[in-house]
């Protein structure tokens, strides 16, 4: 495995992360204790400390089976984040909770579902831009990062191109940015990575596989069961998105490399980027997603350095 600096959090990160938010039952499947002690097993056998997960991925379910697992573990061994600004209800569906004192609650809960004294990065979820420009709700966090139960403030983007509030990062004291980024979705290379760069931000990039169409699973006309979200996509749109995965696996993925390692790895290399926070059914996903590390050079701006 490894490692970045996590922009001016000063954390130590793995490039590959374990993202949750299947574990809340929204991804096709259910999920045991059991079977999420053999993920996170396997992404710490690996060396993979970084975990994203959020308050409605179900309500509070994901942590609490991260909190399970991290209080039979070593907590400093990990590097949790999280986020705010959301109740979970059935369907898809998320109930805005922005006030302060709402997001207090939301804190609280999380830190009991996680079962730890303080969450190491506190995300501020896909809200609006005036949400995001409430200093009081800004004022309130800082207040829970002085009291040690936040260690730093982020931001995870609703848009891909959120400028707004990726720019207003430093004004408000955040400082790790999340975003939708794959060879499929480039548009924070126009704006969003510059930005994070000036400030020295650390950059999550989320749906790295671009919602498992670049994994090299599926071909163009491929059919999804109804309870897997990409039924819900636009079909013309996903005919368009497999049709280009096909194009990018015959001219840019090597002979030989398997897509979704490559996808990674291709993330991976902007400078702009941390890590990578795919999501993974079970352990021979995590240890295809821990592969990418390999493919990767010391070079990056952001790199460990002992």
């Amino acid at each position: 495995m490894k490692y970045r600096r996590l922009g001016k959090t000063e954390l130590k990160v793995s490039v590959i992360g374990v993202g949750t938010w299947q574990f809340g039952g929204e991804w096709g499947m259910e999920f045991n204790q059991g079977e999420v002690d053999a993920i996170l097993d396997k992404a710490g056998e690996l060396g993979i400390n970084l975990i994203d997960t959020a308050e409605c991925y179900g309500d509070h379910l994901s942590e609490a089976f991260i909190g399970d697992y991290i209080s039979r573990r070593n907590r400093e061994d990990w590097v949790i984040a999280t986020k705010f600004g959301h109740h979970f209800e059935k369907n898809f569906e998320r109930e805005q909770l922005w006030a302060p004192s709402d997001v207090l609650k939301q804190l609280d809960g999380s830190l009991k579902a996680l079962r730890t004294d303080y969450i190491d990065v506190y995300q501020f979820h896909s809200g609006t831009d005036e949400a995001f420009d409430n200093d009081e709700l800004w004022t309130v966090l800082d207040k829970q990062v002085q009291a040690g139960k936040i260690r730093h403030l982020g931001t995870s983007i609703g848009s891909n191109d959120n400028f707004h509030q990726t720019a207003g990062s430093t004004k408000v004291g955040s400082k790790v940015i999340q975003v939708i980024y794959n060879r499929l979705d480039r548009k924070p290379e126009e704006r969003v990575f510059p930005s994070c760069q000036e400030q020295d931000l650390g950059v999550f990039a989320r749906v790295p596989l671009a919602s498992g169409y670049l994994s090299g699973k599926y071909k163009p006309g491929a059919v999804f069961a109804e309870n897997d979200v990409r039924h819900r996509h636009d079909q013309e749109q996903t005919l368009k998105k497999l049709q280009q995965v096909e194009e990018i696996r015959q001219n840019e993925v090597p002979a030989g490399m398997d897509m979704a390692t490559w996808a990674l790895a291709w993330c991976l290399k902007h400078p702009a980027v941390t890590a990578v926070i795919p999501g993974c059914k079970n352990p021979q996903q995590v240890a295809a997603n821990a592969k990418a590390a390999e493919y990767l050079n010391d070079s990056h701006p952001q790199a460990w350095k002992e």
